[in-house]
């Protein structure tokens, strides 16, 4: 055929073409001479062809209809897959956040888990604020540890020699009777035996006169004796200013006397003078000192 001959069919085996996609599927085919010669006829021979597959799903058409275009089909959403090579530093955002841990600095707390109070440090407190609080805060203060009683002496045993040959003269003058025999034993002078808190230095004999209520001093011989034959305390051991003192009842507390150390008492003062000692708050009856080199140191009453 010639190329005019072809182009006028061209339409007309177009609409074949549309006529048997609606009937069944048709193909076109050169017929040739029985002697094999192909180019003498032609012809067209109905050839059944395998049919055309479906663009989309049930219920929708093979094929749009004449002179419309075919939808183009949707392509199905595809879920989104994991990254699994991911570049380095990159990050992706649909994970979900995830917290970092921070290193503390140095002195600081750590931070507190993930619904936790933040860790808040006590505050800093004077210890020594604290402690007056915690003392005051209770009950009243335990007193003060009493001082224990000095230890209590009787006769002349444990006495230095110039301290008991000192006391034994004292009470052979007393036993005597006679006042001015004290004279030599009784110091005068700013360092003299003290006999008064309030003087009498320059005389003490005559002092003691004026103080017995007999005016010779007998009474005053007879105190002074039962003073050096009461039991006696050392004081101040060991120091320059250690010394024997008559009675003893000068270095223990009066409301702790046994009975038998109130009748020692009772020896010297009444039981009214007594209950005036207990509110002065110490014994202030006569009472006499002896240093231990021997010397009369005092011999006074009152406090």
């Amino acid at each position: 055929m010639s190329s005019r001959l072809t182009l006028a069919l061209l339409p007309l085996a177009a609409s074949f073409w549309l006529l048997a996609a609606a009937d069944g599927a048709v193909a076109f085919s050169q017929i040739g001479s029985e002697d094999g010669e192909s180019d003498q006829k032609q012809g067209i021979v109905s050839v059944p062809l395998p049919p055309i597959p479906s663009v989309t799903g049930a219920g929708t058409p093979d094929r749009a209809p004449a002179g419309e275009t075919a939808p183009t089909p949707a392509t199905p959403a595809t879920a989104p897959q994991p990254v699994t090579d991911a570049p380095a530093g990159a990050v992706d955002p649909a994970a979900p956040a995830t917290p970092r841990p921070v290193t503390p600095a140095a002195g600081q707390a750590p931070a507190p888990a993930t619904g936790e109070a933040p860790f808040a440090p006590p505050a800093a407190s004077d210890s020594s604020d604290d402690a007056t609080e915690s003392d005051t805060s209770g009950d009243e203060a335990a007193p003060a540890a009493a001082i224990p009683p000095a230890e209590i002496f009787y006769g002349d045993a444990d006495l230095p020699k110039p301290v008991r040959d000192l006391r034994e003269r004292l009470i052979e003058i007393c036993r005597g009777g006679d006042i001015e025999a004290l004279r030599p034993y009784l110091d005068i002078g700013e360092d003299g035996t003290m006999v008064s808190f309030g003087g009498g230095q320059e005389d003490p004999i005559a002092f003691l006169k004026s103080a017995s209520g007999d005016g010779e001093g007998i009474e005053t011989l007879a105190i002074l004796l039962e003073v050096l034959q009461a039991g006696h305390v050392r004081n101040d051991v060991g120091s320059d200013e250690e010394i024997y003192v008559w009675p003893y009842f000068t270095g223990v507390p009066l409301d702790r006397l046994t009975p038998p150390q109130k009748v020692e008492l009772f020896e010297l003062v009444t039981a009214g003078d007594y209950q005036e000692m207990l509110g002065f708050g110490a014994y202030n009856f006569y009472r006499a000192g002896i240093s231990p080199d021997g010397k009369l140191q005092f011999f006074v009453a009152g406090d």
